[in-house]
């Protein structure tokens, strides 16, 4: 039965024949599956959930027995009934989960992508059963999260279609990196959250970038109250490797150290006090490298260590200060050398930010042997090749891995456009160069966004690494929103997540591209309110924008399915509803002012002025405090759903800053009408709104 020939499906008409060498998304009626899978075949029949059973061998190990877990659940919720697993033959129809190699659960180094990797899995699916087929766990749970997305139908009718799938990925390493220092701290059972997301999207390395976020014993003082302890980091290890993710420290060895550098007992390991860079040329350094990493290796059982070595903005003054003919690419190789050599020495495969290595050429001649580099850059560029970036690389024969990211880090709104655009156009210039993989990059600089709003380009990194076709961008919100919600949800979805983006892009026209730093600024500052008056047409786009995936995201809400990040998402759309309002108001305010002409009557100011814009009864800046003071609260329970209490009070404090600011001008504006005499000109709007 489970044996049925590829003959089997090629005596199908010509017709279907040539469904499956057009682009997969041309065969609409059946779901888009995301990482697409390299070779796909679907029949006419279709396999019934109902009555069906998942089949594991005898002595089966733990990890299949999670996957057939995984797969039990996933068919459950969609029939409405148990899926058992069963260790023998069962009455009715059955999916067998192979395994015919080792375990294997985790990357290693030298891994190899392809059809004959350890990752590579097989699905054949008739009406009277089927087959997850793979050498390694890993390759089983691969096939089982196809299978899931696969699944059509609700309640007795829900199906797997008959098909045959051969899936290899086209990159041995696809990973996504999460920033826990720069910003807020997550939970720990966010990240589980996190990794449990990513592992749908068959991601295989999870980088926990930290500067000071995780307990290191002897050091009660580094990171208080925003490190993780190191019990949680072993709970999250254990957790991520049931799903096949390798977690993987991403720390900071040489810069990015100001945490440390602050405490005023270590302030003079820096090269400079209270700065972010170690002074190599300490003998003390070393010694507490030495220290922590002791203590990090047990923590992350893990082949690999990220050291960082990014950004020593104070490498060159450090070496003229050192004197005696040092220089940057001698102080930075030394300490390369140095640290790579404390986990070396452990059998760990170490990685490093590839940003100064290209910047001082001298350094990739005299880079530790074996180790792999992370050229990382966030924007899309002209240049198709990243020349900048991986031709030093490239040429000494480097090992490397790009790291792209999700720019969300200083928006609103994550800038999907931007994002998508900077994976696909790096990703394809790393196949060029034959990198190793794909770190897809999370950052949180600006202390204040949400890290679930990102999940959509997290999902296209870790997708768009795994297969070989280049993604569908104009096809991945719906695909993605279909495999994450249920279908009445995901036609909400997935439009309001196009309408965030292109809100986004319509806001950044006008702030640039931070636009979360930019919106506390003061918008009567002159070139600020000269650009405001410029791009209002903008200004209502992205309102206009905002307030329809407002619209849609209650919607799906309100259907009372999972509201796992979606709340994230709402939140984001009314903040740019409130920053478009808020620059909007600005130069209409400045318009109106300008209208009165340089000597109006009390009268006219008062009652046209002043009422329009002060008044308490719908007054614009009263509808800004309105705007501003109901979302508070819930930019603040989304926080806590995702992150622990460090720094929300620094992030509200700019929340209640700005309705004070209102409230301050609010004032002025009454009492500059109050003791306005006739004849008396005014002031320009700019100096008039500007308050100490």
């Amino acid at each position: 039965m489970l044996n049925m020939p590829l003959s089997r499906f090629r005596s199908f008409p010509y017709l279907l024949s040539f469904l499956f060498v057009m682009p997969y998304a041309a065969h609409a009626e059946r779901n888009a599956l995301l990482p697409r899978p390299q070779e796909i075949r679907y029949g006419s029949s279709q396999l019934l959930l109902r009555g069906l059973s998942i089949q594991l061998p005898p002595g089966a190990a733990d990890e299949d027995r999670f996957a057939a877990g995984e797969l039990s659940r996933c068919l459950a919720r969609r029939w409405g009934g148990d899926v058992p697993i069963v260790q023998s033959a069962a009455a009715g129809p059955v999916l067998l989960l192979t395994r015919t190699g080792a375990v294997d659960a985790l990357p290693m180094p030298d891994e190899t992508p392809g059809a004959n990797s350890r990752e590579a899995y097989s699905i054949r699916i008739t009406r009277q059963g089927g087959e997850v087929r793979g050498r390694s766990s890993a390759a089983i749970f691969y096939g089982v999260q196809t299978l899931c997305q696969m699944v059509e139908g609700y309640g007795e009718m829900a199906a797997l279609p008959e098909v045959e799938i051969r899936d290899w990925p086209a990159l041995a390493y696809r990973g996504t990196m999460v920033d826990m220092s720069e910003g807020a701290l997550p939970t720990e059972a966010e990240v589980k959250r996190q990794l449990d997301f990513l592992a749908r999207w068959k991601a295989n390395q999870y980088y926990f970038y930290s500067e000071a976020s995780i307990e290191v014993k002897g050091y009660p003082l580094v990171g208080e109250g925003a490190r993780f302890t190191q019990e949680q980091i072993r709970s999250i290890v254990s957790y991520a490797r049931e799903r096949h993710i390798d977690v993987i420290p991403c720390l900071e060895l040489y810069g990015h150290l100001h945490d440390l550098f602050r405490l005023e007992k270590y302030s003079d390991l820096a090269d400079f006090p209270h700065g972010g860079e170690f002074n190599p040329r300490n003998p003390d350094v070393m010694k507490l490298l030495a220290n922590w990493s002791e203590q990090f290796l047990p923590l992350f059982p893990s082949a690999f260590v990220q050291i960082g070595f990014d950004e020593t903005w104070e490498i060159q003054k450090a070496a003229k200060q050192q004197g005696g003919g040092a220089t940057a690419t001698q102080l930075f190789v030394g300490q390369l050398n140095s640290v790579t050599r404390l986990f070396e020495q452990h059998g760990k495969r170490v990685l490093a930010w590839g940003d100064i290595m290209v910047t001082y050429p001298d350094i990739v001649t005299q880079l530790p042997r074996g180790l792999i580099a992370v050229p990382w850059w966030y924007d899309p560029i002209r240049e198709p090749e990243y020349k900048q970036w991986l031709a030093p690389l490239v040429e000494k024969s480097v090992p490397h891995i790009v790291a792209p990211g999700v720019n969300g880090f200083t928006e609103i709104s994550p800038d999907f456009d931007l994002s998508f655009e900077n994976i696909d156009t790096f990703l394809a210039a790393a196949r060029r160069s034959k990198a190793l993989g794909l770190m897809n990059t999370i950052w949180t600089d600006d202390a204040q966004c949400f890290i679930r709003a990102m999940w959509p380009g997290m999902a296209y990194g870790a997708a768009a690494a795994w297969q070989s076709a280049p993604m569908d961008r104009g096809r991945f919100f719906s695909g993605y929103s279909r495999q994450m919600y249920p279908e009445a949800v995901a036609s909400a979805v997935a439009p309001a997540l196009e309408e965030l983006a292109e809100a986004e892009v319509h806001l950044q026209k006008v702030l640039g591209q931070d636009t979360m730093v930019a919106l506390w600024h003061d918008p009567f500052a002159p070139p600020l309110l000269k650009r405001c008056a410029e791009h209002r047409a903008d200004l209502r786009q992205a309102r206009l924008l905002a307030e329809e995936a407002e619209e849609r995201l209650e919607q799906a809400l309100a259907a009372g399915d999972d509201a796992t990040g979606l709340q994230s998402l709402l939140v984001g759309s009314r903040l740019l509803d409130y920053a478009g309002m808020k620059f909007q108001y600005a130069a209409e305010i400045a318009e109106r002012w300008r209208a009165l002409g340089e000597k109006p009557s009390p009268e006219l100011l008062g009652g046209d002025f002043v009422a329009a814009v002060a008044s308490q009864q719908h007054g614009r800046l009263v509808d800004l405090m309105d705007l501003l003071t109901q979302l508070r609260p819930q930019y603040q329970q989304v926080w806590l759903a995702e992150y622990t209490p460090y720094r929300l009070d620094e992030a509200l404090a700019r929340w209640d800053l700005e309705c004070q600011h209102w409230l301050r001008l609010q004032t002025r504006l009454e009492n500059f009408a109050e003791g306005y005499q006739q004849g008396q000109p005014l002031p320009e709007i700019e100096a008039l709104m500007k308050v100490d």
